[in-house]
This record gives C-alpha cells, structure tokens and sequence, in this order.
C-alpha cells in the first residue's frame, strides 16, 4: 500500500472536517434542533449552497499548497540524500587514502631497495598484508551498508539461532579477550531463535564485540543479557570501560564518525561498524539505543522481532 504524503494527509484532514460540518448543517440547522427536518426558509438552502462552493474553492487552494508543499519536501529529502551520499563519497575517499597510500609506499620501497635485507623486507610485507586486510574490510562494510540500503528487499530472512551464534563469536573473540584481560558474562538464554538474516546478524553481535575490545579498555568486563517480550527479544550488551563523554552518544551511529580518529585508525576500525550494527537491527524491525553504563562504560539496548 502506498503511503500518503504530508500534502496529502493535511488535505484530506481539512475535507474530513468541512464534510462533517456539512452533515452537521444539513441534519443540525440550529443548536437547538435535534431531529432531522426540512429547512423551511430559502436562505437556509443558499447558505448550505455557499459552505458547499468555499469547501470546493477551498479544497481546490488547500490541494494545490498540498501539491507544492510535497514537492518542497521531496526536493528537500533529495537535497539531504545527495548531501549524505556527497559525504559519504568523501569519507569513503579518505578512508581508502590511507591504506592505499601505506600499501603503495612498502611495494615502492621492496622494489626500489633490492638489496634490502630479509628481516626488513618481511617488515615491509607484514605491514602492507595488514593494511590489505584493513582496506579489504573497509570495502566489505561499505559493501554490506549499500545492502540494506538498496537492496534490502533482495535479503533472505531464515531462522537464526542467536544462542549457537554468539557462542560462535565468543570463539572467534577468545584470544582478542585473553589479551586485554577481559572478561565476558554471556547471560543468553539458551533458546533465542528469530527469523532474520544471518550475515546480518551475525555482524550485529561481532561489531558490538569488536566495539568493547578495541574500546573498552584492559581489563575490563563485558556483559550481554536478553530478556523476551510478546513478539521480541529485548538484548542489553554493556561494558564497564572508560565510556565516551555525553556529547559523543548521539553521533555513535553515524558512518565515519569517530572520537578518537587516531586511535581507532590504529586499532584497524573502519568507522562504519557501529552503523552497521544500527542498520541491521532496523531492517529487522526492532530499534537501539545506547547510553552511559550503571558502571562505567557503555550499554548499548536494542531488540530484534522473534
């Protein structure tokens, strides 16, 4: 079904009103009458006659601004797209930058410096594997990003077993944890199923893992619950690390946003995973939001429809 436009829905709220006042006049004529009766002078029917050509005058004039007041929105909505999309173009542009720069600057120097010495040239290719990797998975969000936003119809939704696949992650983040000396509380029920995109839901909890590890700070502890509504889970994921200063929380979720852009460079993030983890859990019908941990820290809360 369609969705109305605002010109649109204000028009049709205008007519609903004049048509009741309508009926009202024909069954009402005065405040005092309370049956349905003939009007029994002339300028009763002249007076109706005249409601009804301004209600049309008026309906003509309102239709027109509805008109012009929808092309104004979607001139604007388009405007804020192509800024978005301007944007994201750039960042995308200086996120690549640097990689790609790194990476051209070790080959020139293996090739220009033949005599270079083994242990070196293995320092060499060390560090360009690893901006490699980091401008693959740069490319390999944004790809994921431009999935649900234009293709997310094409998305096949399955039954997913969130229990068996944070156990999952919680393997493939061990060594990650062990090293900054971490703990993490896994309070999951055993039997969360829901009807969604794997791929998707698996970067929602292994974003939200990476996020705490390369965040948090050392020693910190990670706690993830969920707790089920009538037609959701309702999960908290939460840390009792360093946290960010309040003016930061609001822009989390933006792509390319970061509070540290030094730091997070360094720890290898693309800038992209916490909007990843939003669009996911929006393009399943639920909503997140995150704030300041009783503890310190962050506790990010958002639910995905069973």
């Amino acid at each position: 079904m369609k969705k109305l436009s605002e010109g649109t829905k204000m028009w049709m709220s205008v007519m609903v009103i004049f048509a009741i006042y309508a009926v009202v006049f024909i069954l009402f004529e005065d405040y005092d009458r309370v049956f349905i009766e003939p009007f029994e002078e002339t300028s009763d029917w002249h007076l109706l006659l005249f409601s009804l050509v301004v209600m049309i005058g008026l309906a003509l004039l309102l239709h027109r601004y509805a008109r012009s007041m929808d092309e104004r929105i979607s001139h604007e909505q388009a405007e804020k797209e192509h800024q978005m999309r301007r944007e994201l173009t750039q960042n995308i542009a200086h996120e690549l930058k640097t990689p790609v720069a790194s990476i051209l600057g070790y080959t020139e120097t293996i090739l220009d410096t033949p005599d270079m010495s083994e242990e070196i040239r293995q320092q060499f290719i060390t560090r360009t594997h690893a901006q490699a990797n980091r401008l693959a998975a740069l490319l390999q969000d944004v790809s994921m990003l431009n999935r649900m936003d234009y293709a997310a119809d094409l998305l096949t939704k399955e039954r997913v077993d969130v229990s068996q696949l944070f156990a999952d992650i919680v393997q493939e983040t061990a060594i990650a944890f062990e090293k900054h000396r971490m703990t993490l509380n896994n309070s999951l029920p055993q039997d969360i199923v829901i009807l969604g995109v794997p791929s998707l839901i698996y970067s929602i909890f292994r974003n939200l893992m990476d996020n705490a590890v390369n965040y948090a700070g050392e020693g910190t502890v990670v706690q993830i619950s969920a707790e089920p509504t009538d037609d959701s889970w309702v999960f908290r994921f939460s840390d009792n690390g360093v946290g960010i200063a309040p003016e930061h929380l609001p822009r989390l979720f933006e792509r390319f946003y970061r509070i540290d852009k030094g730091r997070s460079r360094s720890l290898g993030g693309t800038g992209l995973g916490l909007a990843i983890v939003k669009n996911a859990v929006l393009l399943h019908g639920g909503a997140i939001t995150v704030s300041p941990a009783d503890k310190g820290g962050l506790a990010f809360e958002f639910t995905l429809k069973k």
